[in-house]
């Protein structure tokens, strides 16, 4: 999953968080990758308790991108901090149909 949601809330130091599930299945470009995951978390913030939890999403550069890309909104920075979500953008090669 290039999106990995995890819950890191009652991890002791060096334990393996809870995973919360995952998002997008094969869809590698950021700016879709950034829709999802603010749909997620309109949908999820009210169940999900202050806590520690990190959005992990792991993307791949457009080919041929030239400018323009994702916008992670105010509302959706918002609801991380609400819920004490970090965010880690890991950067990937791009991937070629072998």
């Amino acid at each position: 999953m290039p999106i990995n949601l995890i819950d890191y809330s009652n991890a002791k130091d060096g334990e393996r968080g809870r995973s919360l599930g995952g998002l997008c299945n094969d869809e590698w470009e950021l700016p879709a990758q950034i829709e999802a995951l603010e749909k997620w978390l309109t949908e999820n913030q009210t169940r999900l308790p202050k806590g520690s939890y990190v959005a992990d999403v792991g993307y791949s550069p457009r080919p041929g991108a030239a400018g323009g890309g994702a916008v992670l909104t105010t509302q959706a920075m918002n609801m991380m901090v609400a819920i004490g979500m970090t965010l880690y953008l890991s950067e990937y090669p791009g991937f070629e149909d072998v």
